[in-house]
């Protein structure tokens, strides 16, 4: 079992990239208020879903284009190891025993007229840039007809399109894992070390249109270990700590950044018991 609160946080570099596009404003990468590049907490887990199911590993939420065995929905999924006169708890224990992310990131089961909670002890919160982000578009075009042309065009209208995306930026992953309720679905310090695998390698196998292979990579993981299942310092002083510089302008490298950790507060919570290991992404 899980003995020991765990808080990370990931720098993921996007070059001519879009990092995460938002459908409602035609998949723009997504920005705040201030401009600043977010990417979703769901996009995140999907992404980390994706890399379990590389390293072997049973995944219960399996994106359409990626299952691996002969369901096409959850509920089927579901109803193929279990049935209604099942137990609820007798579920929640196999559901976490039978699929990571289950008892990783938990999951509601709505199906067979169930409604079972798990709640799983790795949280993800949504990523943001470090600094405002500039956004490119491009006007595409495709070179065949995707229907037929009206009229004596020789085009037709949907061979048009718009490509979004960031020029430069740097990402921050923050994340933490909650040994309590890993105690309640099961996760382990092997589990634990399955995701910080995942996270050094996140963008690989990950490649598309929107994110040509080497456009997004995960630069360095800084992984915290408390000496206790509740931890030597809140999650928010871990965050804190760390720091880059924001005097530079137009930042076109990850160096620029000169991105570390705060020393002195490091080795105040390393007196409390705090272990910190650095790793850099493939």
């Amino acid at each position: 079992m899980l003995e020991h609160k765990i808080d990370f946080m990931v720098t993921v570099e996007v070059r001519e990239a879009n990092a995460n596009g938002d459908p409602l404003n035609g998949n723009m990468p997504r920005t705040d208020a201030k401009g600043y590049g977010l990417m979703s907490d769901v996009s995140i887990k999907r992404k980390i879903r994706n890399r379990l199911q590389d390293m072997g590993q049973p995944i219960f939420v399996q994106a359409s284009e990626r299952i691996e065995d002969e369901f096409r929905s959850l509920e089927k999924r579901f109803s193929a190891h279990f049935v209604a006169k099942d137990k609820d708890e007798d579920i929640e224990q196999k559901a976490n025993e039978l699929w990571f992310d289950v008892r990783a990131f938990g999951q509601v089961f709505t199906y067979l007229k169930k409604s079972i909670g798990v709640r799983g002890p790795v949280s993800i919160s949504m990523a943001k840039s470090l600094d405002p982000i500039v956004i490119s578009s491009l006007q595409i075009t495709r070179s065949t007809n995707g229907m037929e042309p009206k009229g004596d065009s020789s085009r037709s209208s949907d061979t048009m399109g718009t490509k979004h995306f960031v020029d430069y930026g740097v990402y921050v992953i923050k994340g933490s894992i909650n040994a309590h309720f890993a105690e309640k679905t099961g996760f382990s310090e092997k589990d634990a070390e399955v995701i910080k695998q995942a996270l050094v390698s996140l963008f690989e196998n990950d490649a598309s249109s929107a994110r040509p292979e080497g456009s997004m990579r995960v630069r360095e993981v800084f992984w915290f270990t408390h000496s206790s299942k509740l931890g030597n310092v809140s999650s928010a002083r871990i965050y804190d700590l760390l720091v880059a510089d924001k005097t530079k302008q137009d930042k076109s490298s990850y160096e620029d950044y000169a991105i570390h950790l705060d020393q002195e507060k490091l080795a105040e919570y390393q007196s409390k018991g705090l272990e910190v290991e650095i790793l850099e992404g493939l």
